[in-house]
């Protein structure tokens, strides 16, 4: 969009006697921080879905009340604002972000004109797991009204609830359709005897999967004919491929309609091998299999009844040594993996509630709204890492299910300690996976007494440690007392005259904690060495520059 069609749009929108719901004049002369961004991204885009606007705009540089430009320091340079554009993506639903951010040039400062799309097609905009909407001038929660008239409109737009026309039943495949009795009667007991005096026709449509006699989306997707694929508009296909330790493919193979089979062919593909591991507690190892069945088969199904078939893409299953990968086309519907867990409820949209509420009737998925919890559970249950959701592409969900032991520590506390809630052990797997958590969650694993170093380079407690009989990991993650450091140079220099940093950092590099890397190592002993020569008033250096330093007692 070139300046003068910019500048022209800015001079009809400060004409206008008030803000309107989908532009937000701020001054924000220097400052602004970026959580207060996202509410606003959210807040807009939000706006200009329901206003039927191709975009929503957040201007910088503008007074708010009397629209006069002010002009705006905030992140000057391109590269700065280019860099928002990822801090954003972060934190919104499907890593929705502007589409561009204008810089423009006045004589009373420079205006910044962030342009931010509509919420996609029957899925709001969050920001980190909430709605923003706006009522007048103010933000706030997007009230219910509003949040379920965008939702409204991928439900009445329900892609697998869409009738193949040019399919019969004659397109379903007959193997299929027994497997789906069977399923819908153990899913539906007191209907078993009623199942079997009715025809394929009264049974599809009670179950749910074709409409009036009408082969659904949903119906070709389970039950299809291999051959009848060219009748659905969509890739209906799940692809599984097979990886060595280097990432090396080494086999792999395609697998098509009707998924309500294949689904089991990709299950008994997966090479769910013995694993086992040393506890440390008796001289006999624990015998388990890598992966609980359940949570393959349920990580499978979440596949097939999410995957967004208008991109036209697969499903892929990657099988590696230690760990197996899912993946999907399509945004995550509950936004954030914590809003999946911590609802345990039924979701208010499907991207394909019919084809949901198909795989339901035939016993697929085990109970809508609780199926990732459970996974999870599972994982807690069989003392393994938890499941990790990669939701940083657009359009597509990856989870990976973890097949070994990680950190002995970890399991062991799972083993002990039945107390801890389903949240402590997520932040605990992320500690033993070395991720960053919050200063909030480090204090709750340290008053657990879970935890221990100095926050962000947390590890195992050595209480921990010891009942894991890991005592040579917690010493070598644990910080020496400082005290020890210095005696060491000190010792160091009376032996051998003086020291050069070159001999300190042979010296301490690895007796330092190995929590931290090697620049974090530099860095402690560059503190030491000031408190000594500063403070301590044990040690000068020497030589005339802090490179070429020849220490030496004071």
């Amino acid at each position: 969009m070139d300046v003068s069609k910019l500048k022209e749009m800015l001079d009809e929108w400060r004409r206008f006697p008030s803000e309107n719901e989908w532009i937000e004049f701020k001054s924000a002369k220097n400052k602004f921080s970026t959580d207060e961004i996202g509410k606003y991204f959210s807040a807009l885009s939000n706006e200009a879905k329901l206003k039927g606007k191709d975009y929503g705009w957040l201007i910088f540089g503008v007074e708010d009340a009397n629209k006069d430009i002010v002009g705006t320091q905030y992140r000057v340079g391109r590269a700065s604002l280019d860099s928002l554009k990822q801090e954003v993506s972060m934190h919104t639903a499907s890593g929705l972000t502007f589409v561009e951010i204008y810089e423009l040039k006045y004589e009373a400062g420079r205006v910044i004109l962030f342009q931010i799309p509509p919420a996609s097609k029957g899925i709001p905009t969050s920001w980190k797991g909430h709605y923003y909407g706006r009522n007048g001038g103010s933000i706030g929660a997007l009230n219910l009204h509003e949040l379920e008239s965008i939702r409204g409109e991928g439900s009445e737009g329900d892609w697998s609830k869409g009738v193949c026309e040019e399919a019969t039943l004659d397109d379903l495949d007959p193997t299929a359709v027994k497997v789906a009795r069977k399923r819908y009667k153990e899913k539906n007991p007191k209907l078993a005897n009623d199942v079997d005096d009715w025809d394929d026709n009264t049974f599809l449509n009670k179950a749910k999967i074709t409409l009036n006699g009408k082969v659904t989306r949903a119906a070709m997707i389970l039950l299809g004919k291999d051959e009848s694929y060219y009748k659905i508009p969509a890739v209906t296909q799940m692809t599984w491929i097979l990886k060595d330790r280097d990432g090396i493919e080494i086999d792999y193979e395609h697998f098509s309609m009707p998924f309500l089979l294949t689904a089991d062919a990709v299950f008994d593909k997966i090479r769910n091998l013995n694993y086992r591991y040393m506890t440390g507690e008796t001289i006999f190892p624990v015998e388990t299999t890598q992966y609980d069945p359940y949570v393959i088969r349920e990580a499978l199904h979440n596949c097939i009844a999410h995957q967004n078939y208008e991109l036209k893409g697969r499903i892929n299953i990657v099988e590696n040594p230690e760990h197996l990968i899912f993946s999907n086309l399509g945004s995550f519907i509950p936004i954030t993996v914590e809003n999946a867990i911590k609802n345990n409820s039924p979701s208010e949209f499907y991207r394909n509630k019919f084809l949901v509420q198909a795989m339901v009737n035939l016993n697929m998925i085990d109970t809508i709204g609780s199926g990732i919890r459970k996974m999870f559970l599972t994982q807690r249950k069989r003392n393994f890492p938890m499941l990790d959701y990669d939701l940083s592409k657009l359009n597509r969900v990856l989870v990976r299910i973890t097949g070994k032991v990680i950190d002995l520590n970890y399991t062991k506390i799972l083993q002990d300690r039945d107390d801890l809630d389903l949240s402590d052990v997520i932040s605990l797997d992320m500690v033993q996976k070395k991720k960053k958590i919050s200063t909030e969650v480090s204090q709750l694993l340290r008053e657990k007494k879970l935890i221990e170093g100095r926050y962000p380079n947390v590890y195992v407690s050595s209480k921990i440690a010891a009942a894991a009989n890991d005592k040579a990991a917690y010493i070598r993650n644990r910080a020496f007392n400082k005290e020890y450091y210095k005696k060491l140079i000190i010792n160091f220099i009376n032996e051998y005259g003086f020291a050069t940093r070159a001999d300190i950092d042979s010296l301490l590099l690895d007796k330092l904690s190995d929590t931290l890397d090697i620049k974090q190592k530099k860095r402690s002993i560059n503190n030491l060495l000031h408190e000594m020569s500063r403070k301590d008033l044990t040690i000068v250096n020497e030589a005339e520059s802090r490179k070429a330093s020849k220490w030496v007692m004071m």
